[in-house]
């Protein structure tokens, strides 16, 4: 049966989704990638170090936990919501997006675990994304309570990714290499889950394992032409002022082992029987306001009548936080393709979904959400202001009054985020 209501699009939007998140399976990224690339070594009588980072950190370690041998130490630091146990392994449950003491926590532990490693030794590294944030290893002479300044003041900032972690890369003794740094002389092997689009490794959870994106300069001065600098705090300042002015080299082998564009496919090949379907190669990035007008655009030129269409982006939009709402880059995004399409109405029954492939866009309980052409419509007549919520970045409320928001709960993954365009 052809879509042809907003219901029926609703569910097609969800259940595509839905295949873009199994795609992303970490335990079964895992298993593929050591079908080629298997599990290193240590020499006989030496230890296997097996560090677990990030959202999909669980998964990770139970798919490679059948395959290590002899004495073995693992550690796990994961998000909160991840309640997935590993027989075996010493388990943190960190906060996300703002650093917290138990990340702290988990951090000092693989430090400690790591200034015992031999040569004999391996470290393996099991990497997915949110690892900046659940690892928090500031250097000497800054707090914990500095660096969670520091990461609120970059989720509110509009930088993406790439700058997030350049500067982030700076304040850490973890990130930037600094975990095979602090390994030697026992060799390094990382494998890595993507949620970066474009999949660069030295921006993956601030890249442990790989050489750092920049230097402490080059973060500071960053920092400076966008206005931040001045309020971060001092001990921040300070030690961006006298860090080493040149990239260290990391010696490691990386292994990607999965990332966003798997994911979209998948959701496109789940639509494909009952729908006409494009994939976007340019990713879905920058300023969400832009982002927004791109997704009205294809919605605008897309041709009514016929067979259905569905278009596809993969993707991680910034959000430049002006006001005090509550939201993520997910739902704002939706919210302001729903409000340009209200005001410049479309024939055709259509819905648009943006949701993070983590089950979780921002410091909410949604993923994002699936809005349609009455989106608008249902906000204002629970007695709201769509555009008044906007301003204030309060798009989780906004859409949890138009029954728009988009709930999995935590997914054990992280490849970024996915956008559908369903036109009927």
């Amino acid at each position: 049966m052809q879509p042809n209501n907003t219901a029926s699009l609703k569910d097609d939007a969800a259940r595509a989704f839905r295949a873009a998140i199994r795609r992303a399976d970490p335990a079964l990224a895992m298993r593929d990638c050591l079908g080629s690339s298997p599990l290193p070594r240590a020499a006989h009588g030496h230890r296997t170090i097996v560090l677990a980072l990030g959202k999909a950190a669980p998964a990770m370690l139970r798919a490679v936990l059948p395959r290590i041998t002899g004495p073995r130490v693992m550690i796990c630091v994961t998000h909160r919501e991840n309640t997935e146990q590993v027989p075996g392994a010493e388990i943190f449950r960190a906060g996300h997006p703002v650093p917290d003491s138990v990340g702290a926590a988990g951090a000092a532990r693989i430090q400690a675990v790591l200034k015992t490693a031999e040569a004999g030794d391996v470290v393996i590294a099991l990497i997915s994304g949110g690892g900046s944030a659940l690892l928090p290893a500031p250097p000497e002479g800054v707090s914990l309570e500095d660096k969670q300044t520091l990461n609120r003041i970059l989720l509110d900032s509009g930088l993406d990714i790439v700058a997030m972690n350049l500067i982030r890369q700076q304040v850490s003794q973890l990130k930037g290499g600094g975990l095979v740094r602090l390994a030697a002389p026992a060799p390094v092997t990382g494998y890595i889950l993507s949620d970066v689009i474009g999949d660069n490794l030295r921006a993956i959870a601030s890249g442990p394992t790989v050489a750092p994106i920049g230097t402490a300069e080059e973060a500071r001065r960053l920092l400076q032409d966008k206005g931040l600098l001045t309020r971060l705090p001092e001990s921040i300042q300070r030690h961006l002022r006298n860090a080493p002015r040149v990239v260290s080299t990391v010696q490691a082998s990386n292994q990607l082992i999965g990332g966003n564009r798997e994911s979209v496919e998948a959701a496109a090949e789940a639509l494909r029987p009952a729908y006409a379907t494009q994939i976007i190669d340019d990713p879905l990035i920058g300023n969400v306001n832009e982002a927004a007008c791109t997704i009205f655009r294809a919605l605008r030129e897309a041709r009514s009548g016929g067979r259905p269409r569905a278009i596809l982006w993969g993707g991680e939009t910034t959000v430049q936080v002006r006001g005090n709402g509550m939201g993520g880059r997910n739902q704002e995004l939706a919210l302001r393709v729903a409000a340009l399409a209200d005001a410049d109405p479309v024939a055709a029954p259509w819905v648009f979904l943006s949701g993070g492939t983590d089950g979780r866009d921002g410091p909410t309980d949604a993923a994002g959400a699936s809005v349609d052409q009455g989106s608008l419509e249902r906000i204002r007549a629970k007695g709201q202001a769509p555009t008044t919520l906007l301003d204030r970045n309060d798009s989780n409320a906004a859409l949890r009054l138009s029954g728009d928001l988009l709930i999995t709960g935590a997914t054990g993954t992280n490849v970024a985020d996915v956008q559908i365009l369903l036109i009927g």
